[in-house]
């Protein structure tokens, strides 16, 4: 190896192939973050801790090394700007500082296709002072999206439905950004796309076109992707066109660039470009496993000055689907199903972010969430079926007498989150009366694992096709709850069996665990 080393911001999962790569081109890696317990600290060769915010430190680090340090990088961080200010000291490849941050901060990016002319949501720039007053305006016309204008994994964006939910919306979109501002967008409605390229020498080269899957407003949940897109060619195609005229308008040159865009009534609109590769499993994984191509080793070629050796068009041989899974409010107190979920057909990699004792919520942001499932095969059903399998095997069991999880089990709302959070198990009224009015007529339910769960005639007709959140169907649940529960125990049934339709298995174990009897 040589005594050569690239700089990667970020230790975090997502920068574990960066780090392969570095090692594969027979460099050296100098990784900085501010977490000295981050997940890929151990794996590189020479750790600082210094917060990505930083640049001067950064920089000066950086420059420390002088002729030996031969590329800065991240992916899936949002501190693609950190990354150009840093190679610009050093003389390093990268696109410009000001390309960088029209890519960071979502107003001058909306300046910048205003400008330029590609189609993306009129908007404007709120600060902490205006709040009140905008808030107030009778003439905003509803739905809007609040975001704040420097930061990522949908933290402090939602869907603004009505003037009730504009000012905790804005407040909230301001706590998250780092400069203490946020923006205000036109709501698009439409199909979301996920896109990863090259970009060298001004020309862009696509890598990666996924369909996102989003669900859970207010909110934009990211529950998975799938690589490649099924959607018709035309439709990419419009997609794509847009996206490279956004890259230009932005000024990115040399480097990556990552987009989100929407297919909508009025065609592809941009809903956000970044100069960096993709987070969520995408540039390091899904698309590896569907193309055969190393995305982020020839993103850092271009970064060392190898220019782009890939060529312009990229078969996918194969469909990978990355699947999340998510919890109910609560404390985790036992896992299960891990192996099972490891072991399922054509899934290649399950990541938890929680644990045992681990505090979770349903998600409000893609932080939130509490794991991913990624599935490989040449078969996209087979794909799909072995990512949704997976996750349906694992359960997070939660802490009995959670005053949190009560709350959430008995439909307990913020007035400004009207219908949020999400039952596992939705009914429409007529079915939501009818399973009410029958389970106020039982007595008890008797769990263990060699009973047989008499199911409400109410639920009957869909309890084995009807899935939570999670791909479990309420027989998978019923299964799970039987395995799982322990000692034979008798649970009230208008408890048991509401907690099971709001909350899925966990809900039912928490029934169980805090209502149940040994018998």
């Amino acid at each position: 190896m040589k005594d050569e080393f690239v700089l990667i911001l970020g230790a975090g999962l997502m920068q574990k192939p960066s780090i392969e790569a570095a090692g594969e081109l027979g460099y050296k890696t100098l990784v900085v973050d501010a977490n000295k317990n981050a997940v890929c600290v151990p794996f590189a060769d020479v750790f600082v801790q210094i917060d990505l915010k930083d640049r001067e430190k950064i920089a000066d680090l950086a420059m420390s090394y002088g002729d030996k340090l031969k590329a800065v990088f991240t992916a899936g961080t949002d501190f693609s700007a950190s990354v150009s200010y840093v190679a610009q000291k050093c003389g390093l490849i990268s696109h410009s500082f000001e390309a960088a941050m029209n890519a960071s901060n979502k107003v001058l990016m909306r300046k910048c296709f205003r400008e330029k002319g590609v189609p993306s949501p009129d908007f404007v720039e709120v600060s902490e002072s205006e709040i009140e007053t905008l808030s107030s305006d009778d003439s905003v016309l509803f739905p809007k999206v609040v975001k704040p204008v420097d930061n990522m994994g949908a933290r402090g964006c939602r869907l603004v439905r009505n003037k009730s939910e504009f000012e905790p919306a804005l407040r909230d979109a301001v706590a998250f950004s780092r400069t203490g501002k946020a923006i205000v967008e036109d709501y698009m409605k439409g199909m979301e796309f996920s896109i990863d390229a090259l970009v060298h020498e001004g020309n862009v080269t696509i890598t990666g076109f996924a369909d996102r899957h989003i669900f859970f407003d207010p909110y934009f949940i990211e529950m998975g992707h799938t690589m490649p897109s099924s959607v018709s060619e035309a439709v990419k195609k419009n997609v794509v066109d847009v996206f490279v005229k956004g890259v230009k308008a932005l000024g990115l040159t040399e480097g990556v660039a990552k987009g989100d865009v929407k297919y909508t009534e009025k065609g592809a609109m941009i809903g956000e470009i970044a100069g960096r590769l993709s987070g969520g499993y995408m540039s390091g994984w899904t698309y590896p496993y569907a193309s055969g191509v190393n995305l982020t080793m020839e993103a850092m070629k271009i970064a060392l000055g190898l220019g782009k050796t890939l060529p312009s068009e990229i078969e996918c041989n194969a469909v990978s689907h990355e699947r999340a899974f998510i919890s109910i409010p609560g404390v985790v107190s036992v896992i299960y199903g891990e192996d099972k979920a490891v072991a399922s057909p054509f899934v290649k990699n399950v990541f938890f972010r929680v644990k045992e004792g681990s505090r979770v919520d349903f998600p409000r942001n893609n932080v939130e969430k509490c794991g991913n499932v990624i599935s490989r095969c040449a078969d996209r059903s087979l794909s799909l079926k072995g990512a949704e399998m997976a996750v349906s095997e694992i359960v997070l069991r939660l802490e009995k007498n959670n005053e949190s999880t009560q709350n959430y089990l008995m439909g307990v709302e913020n007035k400004y989150e009207k219908g949020f959070p999400y039952s596992a198990y939705e009914l429409s009224s007529d079915e939501l009366i009818a399973f009410e009015k029958e389970v106020e007529s039982l007595d008890s339910v008797i769990i263990g694992e060699n009973e047989s769960i008499l199911i409400p005639e109410s639920l009957a007709s869909f309890a084995g096709e009807r899935q939570d959140f999670n791909y479990r169907t309420i027989l998978n649940t019923l299964d799970k709850v039987n395995k799982y529960a322990g000692a034979r125990k008798s649970v009230p049934a208008i408890k048991f069996w509401k907690s099971l339709i709001r909350g899925g298995v966990q809900g039912a174990l928490y029934a169980v665990d805090t209502w149940g009897t040994e018998c």
